[in-house]
């Protein structure tokens, strides 16, 4: 192939291709946990979820409560990878060696929403979300008391969410969608003295914590027994008023390493063999179980 203008242009719209279908085609899991706010500034403030929404009877003047001094921000970070392709290949038409490359970028931008989500996830053991906790705490302040969503525990951590709402325990903040960008001048410097080609992808955004209430980390070992403590003390959430907030655990998440616990818990049709007999799991189907490679 000819290395012009003209030719250079074609190739980059070939590489676009690969790039997109990769990554529309690549399976990823943020968008079960973390709901997509796009965002249009350096930063969005999420104040709002300092209250939990519930409706209540209208007696009287409406309650409404004073956000204009509280606030949340999450600030959007910039990512990117970039790969240079030689010229010599593009002469010689070697260019579909880079293809698989290619792809794999768009993997890579799809699913990495995911990867930064299990790090936050991580660190909810020890990382405050809006109310100056940390996101898995045992002493939420709610009213005049407290509520816990952390198992306890010192061993590998499992988490369970409620991921039926429209709000998600974590925030996926788009600031823009990830793009093939080229740096294919044969004009340019770099192409000049090196005879190398560059693509790359970058977007902005941000990932955060969401509301504490729909989500429950634990250390503990995951069996059943845990695993009932779990869904009970996310359903007997309240809010300020001792109003149920009608949380419905339905995930959960675990890494590799217990993989084989969490689907015997809510895969398995009997529960193994008791003084009594086979007991039936009456457990399984309660909650989809989702691994997650990048969690430790």
């Amino acid at each position: 192939m000819i290395i012009n203008r003209a030719n250079l242009a074609s190739m980059y719209v070939a590489l676009n291709t690969v790039f997109n279908n990769a990554f529309e085609g690549a399976p990823s899991y943020h968008e079960k946990i973390a709901m997509l706010v796009p965002s249009n500034t350096r930063y969005n403030d999420y104040k709002f979820m300092m209250q939990f929404p519930m409706l209540r009877e209208w007696i009287g003047d409406r309650q409404i409560r004073n956000l204009a001094a509280a606030s949340f921000q999450i600030a959007n970070r910039d990512y990117e990878a970039t790969v240079e392709v030689d010229s010599n290949d593009i002469e010689d038409d070697q260019l579909g060696v880079y293809h698989p490359i290619v792809a794999e970028l768009g993997r890579a931008a799809r699913q990495h929403p995911d990867l930064l989500l299990a790090t936050l996830i991580s660190e909810g053991f020890t990382t405050p979300c809006y109310d100056g906790k940390t996101f898995f705490a045992t002493d939420h302040p709610v009213a005049s008391g407290t509520q816990s969503n952390n198992g306890g525990g010192s061993g590998t951590a499992w988490y369970l969410f409620d991921a039926t709402r429209a709000i998600k325990p974590f925030i996926f903040q788009r600031r823009s969608l990830p793009r093939l960008i080229s740096q294919d001048s044969p004009d340019d410097e770099h192409a000049f003295m090196r005879k190398k080609f560059r693509y790359g992808v970058d977007y902005r955004g941000a990932v955060g914590y969401g509301l504490w209430q729909l989500a429950y980390g634990s250390k503990d070992t995951l069996n059943t027994t845990n695993y009932i403590a779990a869904r009970a003390a996310m359903m007997q959430l309240t809010n300020d008023e001792g109003t149920p907030l009608g949380v419905a655990p339905n995930l959960l998440v675990v890494p590799p390493a217990l993989e084989g616990q969490a689907k015997e818990l809510l895969h398995a049709d009997f529960m193994g063999v008791t003084g009594e007999g086979t007991k039936t799991n009456v457990w399984r189907g309660t909650a989809e179980v989702l691994v997650v490679p990048w969690l430790k």
